[in-house]
């Protein structure tokens, strides 16, 4: 008798529930589309889950890589996971599966697909791999096929991952400092065009990683024994986001259809972490946790005879922020990833 009158007492409250749900469209429907299940990545090393060949010699596949998580080189330019199993998690989805493998994984299709490989930019680089916008081909051409449909591009969040390696094939083949600007803002505005583009094939949810403080990368860090980071290249980084977040602001302007189209602030949580790294249980900021024997050699090295290590291993990954010259560890990722949380980038 006591359990009826207190389910009786709720009936008011769930009357109402039912009569506002009516009333505001918050059909089944509705409340699914503002909880994304699917996550389409585009971008390289910094998103590439395992879209790089294992036959190309590339380190995302050679020990040490992936010793952490999941234990063996899985194609992650890292021991661990990397910014977008992070995003996933915050979505709660699986990390999408690697568009190279997607035939052998049809199962995970239905949580997105990640397009992005190592070493490739807006524009072609020197990695014989596709750029953003053979990227986004493949993604048009699954959506064409019907593997995604509307509901599934409405239902879901883009991540577009520009780390910089355009900058660095632009100073690799002569280019000058005094033309970096011009060159900034070609690769934002095709960086724009790129994301204006999946924003018109139906994904209305886009983030876009702004330029991490590329002066601090321990590549750039190494002629001062990593301890300083290079402020010409941190003001190319800055350059960078400012022209983005202008040109990204103009875009959810002129598309004035609610999308979302957010920066995520990786220059910032960078140096969040890098400037309080006891915050996050970091003590190592700019020295990478595996390098190269000497200038010859990198992580993930052999002798091409003996097939001897030639590189070295810290003692503990889970206290370094960056694992090689470019890239950071699982636990850098983490760390980027709470404070990109506590800013709201990820809410």
């Amino acid at each position: 008798m006591a359990l009826l009158h207190h389910v009786l007492s709720l009936l008011p409250l769930v009357l109402l529930i039912i009569i506002l749900s009516a009333h505001l469209g918050w059909d089944a429907e509705a409340r699914k589309l503002h909880n994304p299940t699917k996550l389409f990545v585009f971008g390289d090393s910094y998103a590439d889950t395992g879209n790089v060949r294992r036959d190309d010699g590339k380190s995302a596949w050679k020990q040490p890589y992936g010793i952490t998580f999941p234990g063996k080189p899985a194609g992650r330019y890292s021991d661990g996971r990397v910014l977008p199993d992070f995003i996933a998690k915050s979505l709660r989805v699986r990390s999408p599966v690697p568009y190279r493998i997607r035939n052998w994984r049809p199962q995970y299709v239905k949580y997105g697909m990640n397009f992005a490989y190592g070493g490739t930019g807006v524009f072609d680089t020197s990695a014989p791999y596709p750029n953003m916008t053979v990227q986004i081909d493949f993604f048009q051409r699954l959506i064409r096929e019907k593997v995604y449909t509307d509901t599934d591009l409405r239902n879901s969040v883009a991540l577009v991952s520009v780390a910089g390696n355009d900058y660095s094939f632009y100073f690799a083949t002569n280019g000058s400092v005094e033309g970096a600007p011009a060159f900034v803002a070609s690769v934002v505005n095709q960086t724009l065009k790129n994301v204006a583009r999946i924003h018109g094939l139906a994904v209305k949810k886009i983030a876009v990683s702004g330029a991490q403080p590329l002066g601090c990368l321990p590549l750039l860090t190494a002629s001062s024994s990593f301890s300083r980071c290079n402020s010409t290249f941190n003001t190319l980084a800055t350059l960078h986001n400012t022209l983005l977040s202008q040109g990204l602001a103009k875009l959810k302007e002129e598309a004035n259809d609610n999308s979302s189209i957010v920066v995520l602030d990786l220059y910032d949580s960078f140096m969040s972490v890098l400037n309080h790294p006891s915050t996050h249980n970091i003590r190592n900021q700019l020295s990478p946790c595996c390098v190269g024997v000497s200038r010859q050699y990198s992580c993930g090295s052999v002798d091409p005879e003996t097939m001897a290590k030639k590189y070295t291993v810290c003692d503990d990954p889970k206290s370094a922020f960056f694992w090689d010259l470019l890239h950071p560890t699982q636990a850098g990722w983490r760390a980027v990833y709470n404070n990109l949380l506590a800013t709201h980038a990820l809410q």
